[in-house]
């Protein structure tokens, strides 16, 4: 090929590189969609992750939902009340507080409590492992600890413990992106709030002795901690008991009555009800607001303080005299230890009944 066709070739190319170039700047320019500067300035707000735990597809779609009125702020769980409070201030709304969401393992299938089914040598892959003889645990609905969500976590929240071979969250990493809920094909994990005081750690829906076989703690579905609740925070839904936390006081009498540890409560953050000798006036008001007869005391006496108290924190809310203050427990709880409470009277026996007396009719 001889130089002058090359730099025709060339030139041909340039001229037609100038050519699409104009075209496509004026292309841009007729098209051109303009910007909403709200949206790009709560974009700088948000911290990137683009985890999708908002609902929408990574920090930018987020940011122009909110900016134009489809979605609320305060969605990026990564980005916490901070970024609420900052896309508020663009956006000239109120942040309203939220619950932050983590990861919750259900399950405390490890060791003895729950044996291995067989052993397995294939792909270290939960959704691998859940597909052969269906797990490989005698629980079928255990953590199977092969760390398919330690995988899908992206800010390293969640690992296998060593020991334990099942999943365990950091509370302090977790962001609340629910990747790891989604990747888990055992459904052991949910979202559950962070300051939650009792946990359900089973969620298998089979009940009976045929269940306690397969692991000593897994829920019976006895019914036990609904049961024991007095607040209406639990309920029973596919075979095991869940905690509505806008009602659960922490009073951790479910965990309690729970007679196989299904159900979880860390017993040492526990507080109990001290009453001011100085301040109560014996108006009886936090002895009948009690719902565990954990307050003795009559009428104008000072009122005193049983081991039966759960820390709930009633009595406190209600006292009047704002005699009573939550403190560190001094002994664990003895539930036994209430108000005896005088026998009800024998109901007196029903008169009986008198014949009817049936008059005769008269001769005629």
């Amino acid at each position: 090929m001889s130089g002058i066709a090359i730099l025709t070739a060339a030139l041909i190319m340039s001229v037609l590189g100038l050519i699409f170039g104009a075209l496509l700047g004026v292309t841009g320019r007729v098209f051109k969609v303009p910007s909403n500067p709200k949206a790009e300035a709560l974009r700088e707000c948000l911290p990137g992750a683009n985890c999708g735990a908002c609902g929408f597809p990574g920090c930018d779609g987020y940011a122009s939902a909110v900016a134009d009125g489809k979605a609320e702020v305060g969605a990026c769980a990564v980005g916490g009340a901070a970024c609420a409070a900052k896309m508020a201030e663009i956006m000239g709304v109120e942040a309203t507080a939220s619950v932050r969401m983590i990861a919750t393992v259900a399950c405390q299938g490890y060791g003895d409590h729950c044996a291995p089914k067989a052993q397995y040598d294939g792909m270290q892959d939960c959704v691998a492992a859940s597909m052969v003889n269906n797990g490989t645990k005698a629980c079928s609905y255990a953590c199977l600890g092969l760390g398919t969500c330690v995988r899908a976590c992206p800010f390293d929240a969640i690992h296998i413990d060593p020991v334990k071979k099942i999943a365990v969250v950091d509370k302090e990493k977790c962001q609340g992106c629910k990747k790891c809920v989604a990747a888990c094909p055992q459904h052991v994990l949910s979202m559950q709030p962070a300051d939650r005081v009792v946990t359900v750690s089973c969620h298998n829906p089979e009940k009976g002795i045929a269940l306690k076989e397969k692991c000593d703690r897994a829920c019976i579905s006895c019914e036990a901690c609904v049961k024991a609740c007095n607040f209406d925070a639990l309920t029973m839904e596919n075979g095991v008991p869940k905690v509505d936390y806008s009602k659960c006081v922490g009073c951790m009498a479910c965990a309690d009555a729970c007679p196989t540890g299904a159900m979880q409560a860390n017993f040492e953050t526990r507080k109990e009800a001290y009453i001011n000798p100085d301040l109560c006036v014996g108006c009886t008001i936090c002895a009948k607001n009690c719902k565990f007869d954990a307050i003795d005391g009559a009428l104008k006496q000072t009122h005193k303080v049983l081991g039966a108290c759960t820390g709930c924190g009633i009595c406190a809310e209600k006292c009047p005299k704002h005699a009573i203050t939550m403190r560190d427990r001094r002994a664990p709880r003895n539930k036994m230890d209430k108000v005896k409470k005088a026998p009800a009277a024998p109901k007196a026996p029903a008169a009986p009944k008198a014949d009817p007396v049936v008059s005769k009719p008269e001769s005629k």
